[in-house]
């Protein structure tokens, strides 16, 4: 008989409790400049593009709580580590929006880069709209342009999966 286990979202109230009487770890998968940009007080980053599995296990005891900017990144991680053998892998629903509404101390530092999304946001506005000026102004074949960054972003709401986002992290401004 095969043992099935499952991903357990954890509320920010268990965090607390866990957190407070030292049973847990908080994991924030998001990537390098997003967690140095915000924080939870104490969590430690391990981004979900480099995430290894022996390393956590090899440092991390007890119950791992994972995070991200919403969970749905949190949700890929935690089962990666579950897959990885792990136990006693939970994630936060609704990750640091979550966590910042039940008062969790969150550092933030003004300094660091913007996020990887809002990069992606920026980078794919700019050349759409050079595409669709050079296409005007210049020649039609520049449309594709604006073509191929909708494309891309097509692929990446069906995928969940942004190669855009994946090669500006890592830029060496993000991965300081």
């Amino acid at each position: 008989m095969t043992m099935v286990r499952t991903i357990n979202a954890a509320t920010p109230d268990e965090l607390r409790a866990w957190m407070n009487d030292d049973s847990a770890v908080l994991i924030d998968v998001r990537e390098t400049g997003e967690f140095r940009g915000e924080r939870v007080r104490g969590s430690i980053s391990h981004p979900l593009s480099v995430l290894d599995a022996a390393k956590i296990s090899e440092t991390h005891m007890g119950r791992i709580v994972l995070t991200c900017a919403s969970g749905a990144r949190a949700r890929k991680a935690a089962q990666v580590l579950m897959n990885a053998g792990l136990n006693q892998i939970s994630y936060i629903d609704g990750g640091l929006d979550a966590l910042k509404r039940a008062a969790f101390d969150v550092v933030t530092d003004k300094n660091a880069p913007i996020s990887i999304m809002r990069q992606v946001q920026i980078t794919v506005g700019v050349l759409s709209l050079l595409g669709a000026i050079l296409g005007y102004a210049i020649h039609p074949g520049f449309y594709a342009i604006c073509a191929f960054t909708g494309a891309g972003l097509l692929f990446a709401g069906l995928s969940g999966t942004c190669m855009m986002a994946t090669m500006l992290a890592r830029l060496p401004y993000n991965r300081r």
